[in-house]
């Protein structure tokens, strides 16, 4: 038996497909299709059928099959997706160490004050955080 693909293995097309369910859960082949490719066509409908295929076996979508036709909503979460591939890249160029990336990316670009105040409040929140206690880590 194959091994499962981990959740930071998406491809840009499956992550289009969870983008759409992430605005839109319980959503029929059809309709994630019309929003994908709006000419579509038969291929496209076999192309969407094979991408949330692909990400059920990923655990990434869930299928109810409790009416016809079959509805299919995200099983992870934005979050959680995001968590899972910025751990992954702070382990793979930053030797796991999450300083780097949040530095680079709060350089890379002018943020802007929502953002800085969601930021305050992390860093807020983290230090009120004993040092004893281990925070929660997102899996």
């Amino acid at each position: 038996m194959a091994p499962i693909k981990p959740v930071n293995d998406v491809t840009e097309a499956e992550l289009a497909v969870l983008r759409l369910l992430w605005e839109q859960p319980a959503s029929p082949i059809r309709e994630i299709m019309r929003k994908l490719y709006p000419a579509g066509t038969a291929s496209d409908y076999a192309t969407v059928q094979k991408l949330l295929e692909r990400l059920e076996g990923k655990w990434c979508v869930t299928r109810d099959a409790s009416e016809v036709p079959h509805r299919f909503s995200a099983a992870v979460g934005r979050g959680e997706l995001i968590g899972r591939r910025l751990r992954e890249m702070a382990d793979k160029l930053c030797g796991g160490s999450v300083a780097p990336l949040v530095t680079n990316l709060v350089e890379s670009r002018a943020l802007t004050p929502s953002e800085i105040g969601k930021l305050r409040e992390l860093i807020d929140k983290l230090d009120r955080t004993p040092a004893n206690k281990p925070r929660k880590r997102r899996k």
